[in-house]
């Protein structure tokens, strides 16, 4: 049987990404933790603009996210997590680009990077970033209401797809923050669906194996080469 390698940090919101869908399809894989070596020569060597997750099965190797996520979902057997109908695929990956674009980089690198992962090295919040990001956020989660509101279990109806997995690391780490615990519970429809998700044995699963939170030591660099400016 071809290795299975997932490379990247624990607290990476998309190397959980990969993982949960790992996890669901029941695919055995080893991590490997790469912040002893972020940024450097065996980092790139792996991954040349210098992000995570990598993953290699056997002599293959593949970055970025979404590639990866789909070449799981066809290479390894378990349920599959895309549609077979093409307007039903096209909406998944509508979400993943909505997740991509207009949750990630708000909840994650605007306001918990601001919120937890910086402070966790003894750096400032920048209070700007954070301002700016709530509205995007606020948005956000009010199109995720629209579109759950009508009881749908998952962002495409009754079936689980890729779409879920992709939106749930970035809504636990926000949760995190006191501007996820004080905006969340205005979204009950979204709230609802987020308990589905954490409640499932996929996810239980993974949060076990997962070590505790603990700094990003090479986050000191998101400071200056991550924040944004405002």
């Amino acid at each position: 049987m071809s290795e299975t390698v997932v490379y990247g940090f624990p607290r990476s919101t998309f190397v959980n990404i990969v993982r949960l869908i790992l996890t669901h399809k029941e695919v055995t894989y080893t991590f490997q933790d790469l912040e002893p070596v972020m940024g450097k020569a065996e980092h790139l060597a792996l991954h040349p603009f210098n992000r995570v997750p990598i993953f290699r099965h056997g002599d293959f190797i593949v970055y970025e996210t979404s590639a990866i996520v789909s070449y799981i979902d066809e290479a390894f057997e378990g349920a599959r997590l895309t549609p077979q109908d093409p307007r039903a695929r096209a909406r998944m990956v509508q979400w993943i680009n909505v997740v991509n674009n207009y949750v990630y980089p708000y909840m994650i690198y605007h306001v918990t990077h601001e919120r937890l992962v910086f402070p966790e090295l003894g750096i400032a919040s920048d209070e700007k970033v954070v301002a700016h990001a709530m509205p995007k956020i606020e948005n956000a989660l009010a199109v995720l209401e629209r579109e759950l509101a009508d009881g749908r279990n998952h962002l495409l109806g009754p079936e689980l797809t890729i779409a879920d997995f992709y939106l749930l690391p970035s809504t636990f780490a926000f949760s995190l923050t006191d501007e996820g615990r004080n905006m969340y519970p205005k979204y009950p429809a979204f709230c609802r669906w987020r308990e589905r998700m954490e409640g499932l044995p996929t996810t239980q699963k993974l949060r076990a194996i997962l070590p505790p939170r603990a700094p990003i030591p090479h986050a000191r660099e998101w400071a200056n080469s991550h924040r944004p400016k405002y």
